[in-house]
């Protein structure tokens, strides 16, 4: 099976075998292999069902390419926050990640990157220590192979339950983000619903190219809190992606059917510029 054996905490079943996802828009009971042929979406109503990371993985990675590194860090309980440590191993058991990124190195359409996928199923994408470290750690690895970066990013934000370490990830993803792109690297951030918080106040919104799927949820404060602090109604669709590009905030919005073949390709040009830069240095 390959990748999808990590599907849905890593059961040994073929996609055939594994429960229907129920769409939350419209109640819509999918066959879970119909569910991956048909990108994740409901057939019923078109809604952007939230993606698990190896799902993404298995959509985006050419076959057999995909190396996953720093899969066995677990976060701790820096600051001994109430209960904590009980809600990271039911996360652990109910999502079968030890936390809410897998990173690793990967080919799309023949290109090889960095890659690093966020899985809002870990308690709901939020940023702690192990989250900042091991996305740091692929901008770095990166960094030393001369690779691009592709992200996929989901969050709820920053990790309420480790304070000021969680806080302190923006700064030093943020950092490694900066050092990659000094070494003249490109970074693209695909932001998936929803991607809120701290995370869009750091990395999310670092990327050279900047691509939103359809309908992503994209803000900093939520929609209420922006209301109530500043007195005022916002217009409809406010943070959804289309908002977003029509304001400069993302670059453009792609299908996930789509994403992959747009993915080569902003590879391809980007391997062609890197090889004829460095032509003209010999």
């Amino acid at each position: 099976m390959g990748i999808l054996d990590n599907i849905l905490g890593g059961f040994s079943k073929s996609p055939a075998d594994m429960p229907p996802r129920v769409c939350k828009a419209c109640g819509m009971e999918i066959p879970y292999d119909e569910y991956l042929k048909n990108d994740c979406i409901c057939p019923g109503c078109g809604v952007y069902l939230r993606m698990r990371a190896y799902e993404r993985l298995s959509m985006i990675a050419d076959e057999g390419s995909f190396t996953e590194i720093d899969k066995k860090l677990k976060t701790k309980d820096p600051i001994k926050f109430p209960d904590y440590a009980q809600k990271i191993d039911k996360a652990e058991k109910s999502s079968g990640l030890t936390e809410a990124v897998i990173t690793g190195t990967a080919k799309i359409e023949g290109h090889s990157c960095g890659l690093f996928i966020m899985d809002s199923a870990f308690m709901m994408g939020s940023m702690g220590t192990v989250v900042g470290e091991k996305i740091t750690r692929i901008f770095e690895k990166a960094t030393a192979q001369g690779l691009p970066v592709i992200g996929f990013i989901t969050s709820g934000g920053a990790r309420m339950q480790e304070g000021i370490f969680s806080l302190m990830q923006m700064a030093k993803v943020s950092g490694a983000v900066q050092r990659h792109s000094e070494a003249g690297l490109l970074y693209i951030a695909v932001l998936t619903d929803p991607t809120t918080g701290g995370i869009t106040a750091s990395f999310a919104m670092l990327g050279d190219i900047i691509i939103a799927e359809p309908k992503a949820l994209i803000g900093f404060a939520g929609q209420r809190v922006i209301e109530q602090t500043t007195g005022e109604k916002l217009p409809a669709g406010f943070q959804r992606a289309e908002f977003q590009l029509e304001h400069g905030f993302v670059d453009m919005i792609e299908e996930r059917g789509r994403m992959r073949y747009t993915l080569g390709k902003l590879l391809s040009l980007h391997n062609t510029d890197a090889a004829a830069a460095a032509g003209k240095e010999r």
